[in-house]
């Protein structure tokens, strides 16, 4: 879809304002997902070494008609492999089973600070960017103090910080603190996930109803008005479609601001992973 927007990132490099996410579509099936959204439009393709996938990601990529160069194909280290040699094998690894050369955008999935190596991760990534083997780097899941530590140890601040956002969980303030550090703020599970009802909130269907919009579409747009990057997971070709049909229609001031007194703090998030508790040890 040619009026997809841009993102420009703080390595010169641009991202499409909408990527595809892909937690929990694995197998034959999820290469017909991809392949489906890859016809919608999708370019900004999301995987990570913990969701499983990768095999399946680089199915896909071999069966599409659209070049190479066209995706946008992003992973992400696991905790597991923090440390610097494990993480610059693990880049490796991962480039191996998609069966490509080189990311195209690469991120460490969480900080896991208990275990305090996050700093060695990211100069890994520093490094395998030099390498050619990763185009863009970023983070996932890192709160202030944890972008600022990386950004004195290297020099180099991520391009993005993949963060858990949606209605019921705004994550406003690290929002903000993204954009004055110059780093794009990406969104995961920015539909909520099955998990809760934001899908069936009340102001939120309303304000749909108003636009003859779905409330997928409505939060889609509500990330992108705020300067947000969502990752979007659909493994239906209807709703790749529809999440991607969100340039027509823009939110008022005040709709926005209800979308954002939407928000319960801490308890609203999907899972209950706050990055300084939370450890991922895979």
């Amino acid at each position: 879809m040619d009026n997809i927007k841009t993102f420009r990132l703080n390595d010169g490099t641009s991202l499409p304002s909408i990527g595809l996410g892909t937690v929990h579509i694995n197998g034959a099936h999820g290469v017909i997902s991809i392949l489906t959204a890859i016809e919608a439009g999708y370019r900004l393709i999301d995987t990570s070494t913990n969701y499983n996938n990768e095999g399946m990601v680089g199915e896909a990529i071999r069966q599409t008609s659209i070049p190479r160069e066209e995706l946008i194909i992003s992973s992400k280290l696991p905790g597991a492999a923090h440390t610097y040699d494990k993480a610059i094998q693990m880049i490796q690894e991962s480039l191996y089973r998609i069966g490509i050369t080189y990311f195209d955008k690469y991120l460490v999935h969480w900080p896991n600070p208990k275990q305090d190596h996050y700093e060695e991760a990211w100069q890994a990534l520093v490094d395998a960017q030099k390498f050619g083997l990763i185009r863009t780097i970023g983070v996932s899941n890192f709160l202030p103090e944890h972008l600022d530590r990386i950004i004195k140890k290297t020099g180099v601040a991520p391009a993005t910080n993949q963060i858990e956002r949606h209605p019921y969980f705004n994550n406003k303030e690290l929002v903000e603190a993204n954009w004055s550090r110059g780093i794009v703020t990406e969104a995961w599970s920015p539909l909520g996930r099955e998990i809760n009802d934001v899908l069936q909130n009340e102001v939120i269907k309303s304000i749909a109803e108003k636009y003859n919009k779905e409330p997928a579409q409505v939060i889609i747009r509500w990330n992108l008005q705020n300067d947000v990057l969502p990752i979007v997971k659909s493994a239906s070709y209807n709703h790749q479609k529809a999440n991607l049909n969100v340039f027509d229609f823009e939110l008022t001031a005040e709709e926005l601001e209800k979308i954002d007194s939407l928000d319960k703090g801490e308890p609203g998030r999907v899972e209950g992973q706050h990055p300084n508790e939370y450890e991922e040890f895979d």
